[in-house]
């Protein structure tokens, strides 16, 4: 059993933003060598989500205009979360949503991932380092 772990990291200059990291992530599979196995790939950060869609800019406005509606950054004083002197409490609600993270199958050395999916990093509160973990593991 071969197994490798790395972490990516991210620091955007937006309090959201949406990240293809579909190449990072193959680059991981091929300097593990897993010819058949799994790949988690993780945010590790409570107001960031990996998600896997199409890489459509019109979806990924769709998403950021879908995600705002549900969960608004403001009026900051509708979250009570906020009462604790932060002011991400609507970052929360869109990681929750969008998901802490993603497995893809490892087939013939590379990921099997459908037609058109990617592997997305999300940030919702963003403007500081966060990371996400590639762990991958196979023969």
């Amino acid at each position: 059993m071969k197994s490798l772990t790395e972490y990516l990291w991210f620091e955007t200059p937006t309090r959201r933003d949406y990240i293809n990291i579909t190449a990072q992530v193959e680059a991981l599979v091929r300097k593990s060598g897993v010819q058949e196995g799994l790949c988690l790939v993780a945010a590790q950060h409570i107001t960031a989500s990996v998600y896997i869609n199409d890489d459509e800019p019109g979806l990924i406005e769709d998403y950021d205009d879908w995600l705002e509606q549900l969960a608004p950054h403001e009026p900051i004083s509708h979250y009570r979360h906020n009462r604790t002197g932060e002011d991400n409490g609507d970052a929360h609600l869109k990681r929750q949503i969008m998901g802490r993270e993603v497995v893809v199958p490892i087939t013939a050395g590379e990921l099997d991932l459908g037609t058109w999916e990617q592997i997305f990093y999300a940030e919702f509160d963003g403007r500081r380092r966060k990371r996400i973990v590639v762990k991958i593991i196979g023969e």
